[in-house]
């Protein structure tokens, strides 16, 4: 056997026995096992990197983790299918085997280190993050969350976790999302944290998840255009901007009008602008998400031109941004060819997956 394969054979032992009690090691040190294993092979990951950060790097990571609700019903949300006598017999084991799901995805993210920074959405709660760094080995990593309630119709909301001792928080907030021409219609506000990075540099962060293309891309295309202007309307409210990343599921294209008309993101780097798309160089590529057959790049970093020409202080590295789509994330696609998403469920069927969307992260050195 080929020592590639003895890499992948053993690296699928490891996802396939990460949460079980009967291998005799602690839980932080089978979690820093399966990072620096995970890092010695790249699952055929595009540009993967497992350098060690150190003292001089954080890697900022967004996943939409689909769905991640608890199994209590709330009578205030849209929760009914995700508990154990809804249409999704959502229980215990599969609520336990989701969050050890999205600590396997953080830990292959972080390679040889704990992800500093795991922006995520589709949340139910407050309590489903707690879930996820208590009852998994990611508890030992030390991470602090940033979590506020939305007011969205299906009770899901945005929120980060992150490491305190490479990151600082300043200040954090919820943006409201009204709309003029229906104060009824509810979404996910925007996250705001102002963060302190290695102590070198301060980064105004959003987190982000757009209203969805349910009922159609152009008829709910003015519901995005106008988080978009929100954003940015926070955005230019600051007293004294910093460098700025957005992240989050936009549930537009890079070439869509929220993101070139309103947001005016551009995808050519070597032009002037006050923000750059750092997911241009995918356009060609798998995307994050596939629907009906066809991969789109919905999850998107938007960084500012003082972050990308940055000049001192915190950098991008290699000025660019990555898709994880690393083997275990994919499964063949018996309907449209090619790769499809490993999800929790197919339809109704239970699956025990991950998610219909691939994380995407980049690196800031200093």
């Amino acid at each position: 056997m080929k020592e590639e394969d003895i890499k992948h054979e053993l690296i699928k032992f490891l996802i396939n026995n990460y949460s079980k009690s009967t291998l005799k090691i602690g839980s932080y040190s089978f979690f820093i096992l399966v990072c620096v294993l995970l890092s010695l092979t790249s699952f055929s990951q595009d540009n993967f990197t497992d350098d060690v950060r150190g003292e001089n790097g954080i890697r900022i990571a967004f996943y939409n983790v689909e769905n991640l609700f608890d199994i209590e019903n709330d009578p205030v949300k849209r929760d009914d299918e995700f508990t154990e006598k809804g249409d999704k017999h959502w229980n215990e084991r599969k609520y336990r085997t989701k969050l050890h799901q999205i600590s396997k995805v953080a830990a292959s993210v972080g390679g040889w280190e704990a992800l500093e920074l795991i922006a995520l959405c589709e949340l139910e709660n407050r309590r489903v993050i707690e879930d996820l760094l208590n009852l998994t080995p990611l508890k030992e990593a030390g991470y602090k969350i940033i979590h506020f309630e939305s007011p969205d119709r299906r009770g899901i909301d945005v929120g980060f976790i992150y490491l305190p001792e490479k990151i600082q928080l300043i200040h954090s907030e919820a943006i409201p999302i009204v709309f003029p021409w229906d104060k009824k219609y509810k979404t996910r506000d925007i996250l705001y944290a102002r963060l302190v990075i290695l102590q070198a540099d301060t980064i105004d962060f959003y987190v982000n998840h757009w209203p969805s293309r349910w009922g159609g891309q152009l008829e709910t295309e003015d519901a995005r255009m106008h988080v978009a202007k929100t954003l940015l309307a926070h955005r230019n409210s600051l007293e004294s901007p910093k460098k700025m990343i957005a992240v989050g599921d936009f549930n537009d294209a890079p070439i869509d009008k929220s993101m070139r008309v309103v947001f005016k993101a551009e995808l050519d780097t070597n032009l002037k602008a006050e923000y750059y798309n750092m997911m241009y160089p995918h356009l060609d590529k798998q995307g994050t998400n596939k629907y009906q057959g066809d991969w789109n790049i919905i999850d998107q970093f938007i960084v500012s031109e003082s972050l990308f020409h940055s000049k001192s202080g915190l950098k991008i590295k290699n000025k660019s941004a990555i898709i994880f789509n690393a083997d275990y994330l994919l499964e063949p696609d018996p309907k449209y060819e090619g790769m499809q998403l490993n999800r929790t469920y197919l339809g109704m069927r239970y699956k025990g997956g991950y998610s219909d969307h691939l994380p995407i992260y980049l690196d800031l050195v200093r």
